[in-house]
């Protein structure tokens, strides 16, 4: 089946599958099959078409897949623009919301670098 232009797997109950769906989690997907009226726990490939459409009129009122994904890196692009220190660590690559670096945030940071110790002078 195939919702947003994205093919959901029809093995999995269709609360899981929406959530292949970006931009769609755990709560979203609660909503939307409330909104269909469909139930969490029917497997995908046991959907009838009324349920199939209602389920992609109920995803259809959400911004998803590629638009929301426009937006993100477009609020990105302007907090960098605009010279914000949330834009200026996005650039850098760093931890953007407060998190410390000094010894965690390694996957933004890259791999360990060893640096030699001075030599100490004596007097």
């Amino acid at each position: 089946m195939r919702i947003a232009g994205v093919n959901i797997p029809s093995e999995k109950r269709v609360i899981i599958a929406l959530r292949y769906i970006y931009g769609i989690g755990p709560e979203r997907a609660q909503a939307v099959c409330k909104n269909a009226k469909v139930k969490e726990s029917v497997r995908v490939k046991d959907l009838t078409p009324d349920q199939e459409e209602a389920l992609r009129a109920a995803v259809g009122d959400y911004v998803l897949e590629a638009d929301l994904r426009r937006e993100v890196s477009q609020g990105i692009r302007r907090l960098q623009e605009i010279g914000s220190y949330r834009g200026y660590r996005h650039r850098k690559r760093l931890p953007v919301r407060g998190q410390k670096t000094k010894t965690n945030s390694r996957t933004k940071r890259g791999k360990k670098m060893i640096i030699a110790n001075k030599k100490k002078v004596t007097k």
